[in-house]
């Protein structure tokens, strides 16, 4: 995928304002008891920092297996994010698999909940690796 600067700029922005937006949705399915789904909403929520982190260093993924393939060669692997940040992305991602596509698999209240001051932080460590560009 070839981007000039301008739209680079903006698929960033997209990206991470996605995952801001998702993050808002967490309280409502926790209230609502819906764990499957704050798991996927969760999960996306990385995915789509990760994926605006990746654009903004001309990465491209087509995958979701990609997304954290170039994420951990790239970032966790060269010391520039904490690898608990890999290690979260992995989880998430597979609880997400779980929950979505296996029918005798519930994701639990007790799997999610840790995870979402994890995945809050992660987003936010993000947006702060890529503010100068989101907001230039």
């Amino acid at each position: 995928m070839s981007l000039n600067d301008e739209e680079r700029t903006l698929l960033v922005e997209f990206e991470i304002e996605k995952a801001h937006k998702l993050i808002d949705q967490f309280s409502i399915l926790e209230n609502a008891e819906l764990w499957d789904t704050l798991a996927n909403r969760v999960y996306y929520a990385v995915f789509h920092a990760v994926t605006a982190l990746l654009i903004k260093n001309g990465l491209h993924a087509g995958s979701h297996q990609g997304v954290s393939v170039l994420f951990n060669k790239h970032f966790v692997k060269e010391n520039l994010i904490d690898e608990k940040y890999g290690r979260l992305l992995a989880r998430l991602e597979n609880m997400r698999e779980k929950s979505d596509y296996t029918c005798l698999f519930e994701t639990t209240e007790d799997e999610v909940l840790p995870m979402i001051p994890q995945a809050k932080e992660m987003v936010s460590m993000i947006d702060n690796l890529i503010k100068p560009e989101t907001n230039s």
